[in-house]
């Protein structure tokens, strides 16, 4: 008996070089490289979690030890009370910098680079998933600090508005990832990194009103103060704690957020240039 020939079958045509295959917006590419990015960090979590809180906790006893009595209420507010939430940001937004501008120079520096450009993932997947991982990030080192103030002593870390709270900490989150998107595609090696970090990011933290009320200043010192972002999204998410500011919320988002927009603008179109990106 004569076995059956066995069934051939077709091959589907394959798309021409160019052709999208993936229509719309790729889901799970977007998943995988922000869950490589969650994982890059929470390995070692110790590092990039738990040590920044501690660092943030030693501000807190120092400056409350040292100029809690002297400096007595502030915007009628304990220091200790005033100064938590500040802290709380400055973490948050200094490791979501770090974060998106480590993951970007490392895998240039190791060559890896070609390995996050080379799957179907647009410019804006790509963008979002990096943001996305410096988010994450720091608001685990925020809610870490967080849950260490609850216990502290003479320190009041209640919420008076969530949403605010909410909105000024993921806006904050947001702007320095970018910049820490843009510091990576610009910076050839880990000192360009630093000399960010130790001639930007921290000036601009630092002297934000995290330690003082701008009100304090002379007027002159004011301006300048008001004239830096870091002012109305650290006001902002203490407002979001305590109930008061020194500037109005709306004012503090719009600044904030047309920031976001236009650092999101810059850095997608540095993306799609592969500028110091493809060799």
């Amino acid at each position: 008996m004569q076995e059956p020939l066995p069934r051939q079958t077709v091959p589907l045509p394959l798309p021409e070089p160019g052709v999208p295959v993936i229509h719309g917006i790729n889901w799970l590419g977007i998943r995988t490289l922000y869950v490589k990015e969650v994982r890059r960090f929470f390995k070692v979590q110790l590092q990039t979690v738990w040590a920044p809180a501690a660092t943030t906790l030693m501000f807190l006893a120092i400056f409350s030890l040292a100029l809690g009595r002297a400096k007595g209420e502030v915007l009628g507010l304990p220091y200790s009370t005033f100064l938590a939430p500040g802290l709380i940001i400055m973490g948050m937004v200094q490791n979501s910098f770090q974060n998106s501008l480590s993951s970007i120079l490392i895998a240039k520096v190791q060559g890896t680079i070609i390995d996050v450009l080379m799957p179907p993932l647009s410019h804006q997947e790509l963008l979002f998933s990096y943001v996305a991982g410096a988010v994450t990030r720091a608001w685990a080192v925020g809610l870490a600090i967080w849950l260490a103030m609850l216990v502290w002593p003479g320190v009041d870390v209640s919420i008076a508005n969530p949403l605010q709270v909410f909105v000024f900490g993921t806006l904050g989150a947001l702007l320095l990832g970018l910049l820490g998107v843009l510091t990576g595609i610009w910076a050839d090696k880990f000192d360009h990194g630093a000399a960010v970090t130790n001639f930007l990011v921290q000036p601009l933290t630092l002297l934000s009103g995290t330690f003082y009320a701008i009100e304090a200043l002379p007027p002159s010192v004011q301006t300048l103060s008001r004239a830096n972002p870091f002012f109305y999204m650290i006001d902002g998410f203490r407002a979001g704690f305590t109930g008061v500011a020194e500037a109005p919320a709306w004012m503090g988002t719009g600044i904030v957020g047309g920031l976001v927009v236009l650092l999101w603008i810059a850095a997608h179109a540095l993306l799609k240039s592969g500028w110091k990106l493809r060799a």
